[in-house]
């Protein structure tokens, strides 16, 4: 069973100034969003997901990520997932959908990355809001790249959809200096190669 797709969208923020400063390299920002029906809406409760997720998620998850890579190219850095369900399905829906290795490791093994994809997942409504949290590929302790990408569809999702999104980034957020985790480590005394000290 393919993946019924209503509509892709991809949104590209490039930002040039933040706050008082120019951004010396701009950042961009690239959001990829497919508005798919709900495989489990009108069947009630459905005890094991795993067959539509093994069907639909590895399309969805190619498709978003070969729209991102079409923007980026190897210049990602950063990178996250999210996922809206509408009020006829269930929170389990959208994180079936998006926490599955046959959805998340589309993008993680094309762009060889080593952290997991930071995530939100929820139930909505037409414009809902939807927020991708970002980090860096490789490095989860980048504090540089902790960044979230903001958007909504106004029509979507419908009662009988899913959103489902990946989101990344082409540098970090803009102007960036809060350091990295590793610095306050340091500071606090710990082994940063051994950061829980056992």
């Amino acid at each position: 069973m393919p993946a019924e797709i209503r509509r892709t969208l991809l949104q590209v923020q490039t930002t040039y100034k933040e706050g008082w400063k120019e951004v010396a390299t701009p950042t961009k920002l690239v959001a990829a969003l497919a508005v798919i029906r709900n495989p489990w809406f009108g069947r009630g409760h459905v005890e094991d997901l795993s067959p539509e997720v093994q069907e639909i998620c590895p399309e969805i998850g190619k498709l978003l990520t070969e729209m991102l890579l079409d923007v980026t190219g190897d210049a990602l850095e950063g990178c996250g997932k999210a996922s809206v369900v509408g009020m006829g399905g269930e929170v389990e829906h959208a994180q079936a959908l998006t926490h599955s290795l046959w959805f998340g490791n589309q993008l993680r093994d094309a762009i060889k990355a080593k952290s997991y994809l930071a995530f939100t997942n929820c139930k909505g409504v037409a414009g809902q809001p939807i927020m991708i949290p970002l980090m860096h590929k490789d490095d989860a302790g980048m504090r540089s790249h902790y960044q979230t990408i903001h958007l909504d569809i106004p029509d979507a999702p419908g009662p009988d959809e899913v959103v489902v999104a990946l989101g990344a980034s082409v540098g970090g957020h803009p102007n960036h200096r809060i350091g990295d985790r590793y610095a306050d480590l340091r500071a606090m005394g710990h082994d940063v190669d051994n950061p829980a000290g056992v």
